[in-house]
């Protein structure tokens, strides 16, 4: 678990560089990714030993021909009735992941709510709210950044609201 000198460690990310930039106290971890591995996120739970309810997934879906990210815990998925309400619109898909991955500058299963080539509306499901802190991607398949939800929230300007399920 690194705490400083996370550009040098871990080659540095947007999403790192943003978090640093910003003086949030966070912490990185990073474990070996599997490529066969069936779930991003459940990996990612198991090769830190943390609770699949603490560790979040990002998700862009497309609300009403906008692109919107929904992050929930990897234990569950994403109500799209629900992140659609959320930002006020009708009706929400999930986006294409080329879409996805050129509109944040991400690959899937390292897209971070965090240092986005695009700052997209994000929507931070409201059980983060339960915990002191949470994990999401880094930036990158195999990296991990944990941080406070509230961090996360006002980083993101994230609208929070029951958007997972399961």
């Amino acid at each position: 678990m690194a705490k400083k000198s996370k550009k040098q460690q871990f080659g540095g990310t947007p999403a790192t560089v943003a978090l640093t930039a910003a003086g949030v106290d966070f912490t990185v971890h990073a474990y070996d990714h599997d490529p066969s591995h069936p779930s991003y996120g459940e990996e990612a739970a198991q090769a830190m030993g943390v609770s699949p309810d603490r560790v979040f997934k990002t998700l862009v879906a497309d609300v009403d021909g906008s692109l919107v990210v929904g992050v929930v815990p990897v234990a569950g998925s994403l109500d799209l009735k629900a992140l659609a309400a959320a930002v006020g619109g009708k009706r929400a898909t999930m986006a294409d992941p080329t879409l996805a991955e050129r509109t944040t500058g991400y690959v899937r299963g390292g897209i971070s709510p965090l240092g986005q080539r695009k700052k997209l509306p994000t929507v931070l499901d409201d059980s983060a709210q339960a915990h002191a802190t949470i994990c999401v991607s880094a930036g990158r398949r195999g990296l991990e950044v944990e941080l406070a939800p509230e961090d996360l929230a006002k980083l993101t300007e994230a609208v929070l609201a029951p958007i997972g399920k399961g």
